[in-house]
């Protein structure tokens, strides 16, 4: 088989994914899709592969699903538990992209003799001086390149993104002007596994434990009262602390040697740099210090800063306006105007 112009899609069942195989077709590819099946989730995995599979035989496309269940509890849930009880706020979207959805989609294409991967992320590849860079998606309220900062240029290089051009209106009237009815459900804020957005009870029935109970702090070390347990708290948050202290209080940081939670206000959540570890390299890392603009979380709007060259494995990054709630475990991701650099996770 030619395997020039045959991929491998990654379909979730949706709108995304079916306009992704509309869009390949019309690039002269020869499509196959693929439903990873990742997690229970009350059985939507399930109707995702349904879903999937009735868009591909309407498209007269191979389908195919797999159970990758086993190992994406190895690889993510198992990782994300483990960072919450370290007093950590993990990206498990990260983790997923770079352990589990990409390889093992690259896994089946070289088992089946296809010559790539597409997935419906919002985001596109450029060659440049020899190399893949990684592109910021054409819609900006869409764009998906921060979760994927870490993809090697070997993995880029058999990866197709045929969503990054268009913005979700387009992508919509694609899939209706073939006739297709794919769900078009909202994209989720909420961890796919976790999909009410309880990461404690979450956590509970995963690990069989409960999470301790421990004391808030204010900045100089008074106790200022008892918190349910580390698993119920982000940096950042002031929601549900269960404590009333006359002004509005904010998580600044979790220590899960001690326990303790420290609560500030709002202006002690401000800080002017980071350090960063498990660092992933689009673009060759700075050798000396670089403008750059840098994005600390999914939601966050890259802001201007200079990230110095690497030492130790770790990365310096200072903002040029201080950035509030800088969050340890989540990734920090560094652009060259519309271009993925790297990043790594937030490590301090």
């Amino acid at each position: 088989m030619n395997t020039n112009k045959t991929v491998l899609l990654g379909m979730s069942g949706g709108v995304d994914s079916a306009a992704s195989a509309l869009i390949l077709r019309q690039q002269g590819y020869q499509v196959t899709g693929v439903t990873l099946r990742l997690h229970d989730n009350a059985g939507k995995d399930g109707k995702d592969a349904e879903a999937a599979a009735v868009t591909a035989a309407c498209l007269g496309i191979r389908h195919m699903v797999m159970d990758a269940r086993d190992h994406f509890e190895k690889e993510v849930v198992a990782s994300f538990a483990d960072a919450y009880a370290r007093g950590i706020t993990p990206n498990p979207c990260v983790t997923c992209n770079r352990t589990s959805k990409f390889p093992l989609l690259l896994e089946i294409a070289d088992r089946e003799g296809i010559g790539c991967i597409a997935t419906g992320h919002y985001a596109f590849t450029e060659r440049s001086g020899g190399r893949l860079r990684l592109r910021r998606g054409w819609d900006r309220k869409k764009d998906q390149s921060y979760v994927l900062y870490c993809l090697p240029q070997e993995w880029l290089a058999r990866t197709v993104f045929p969503l990054g051009l268009h913005c979700k209106q387009t992508v919509r009237a694609i899939v209706a002007q073939a006739g297709l009815s794919p769900p078009d459900t909202e994209e989720s804020q909420d961890i796919c596994f976790v999909p009410d957005g309880d990461y404690a009870a979450f956590l509970k029935r995963y690990t069989g434990a409960q999470s301790s109970a421990g004391n808030f702090l204010d900045e100089q070390g008074n106790v200022l009262g008892r918190h349910q347990g580390l698993w119920h708290y982000t940096v950042g948050q002031r929601r549900g602390l269960g404590v009333n202290l006359g002004k509005p209080m904010f998580v600044k940081s979790i220590d899960a040697a001690s326990g303790d939670i420290v609560l500030a206000g709002n202006d002690s959540l401000f800080t002017s740099g980071l350090t960063a570890g498990d660092l992933r390299w689009i673009d060759p890392p700075p050798t000396e210090p670089t403008k750059v603009m840098a994005k600390i979380r999914y939601s966050h709007r890259a802001q201007p800063a200079t990230v110095y060259p690497p030492q130790d494995g770790a990365l310096r990054v200072e903002f040029d306006q201080p950035q509030r709630a800088v969050t340890p475990g989540q990734a920090v991701v560094l652009y060259n105007e519309d271009y993925v650099m790297g990043g790594g996770t937030i490590l301090k």
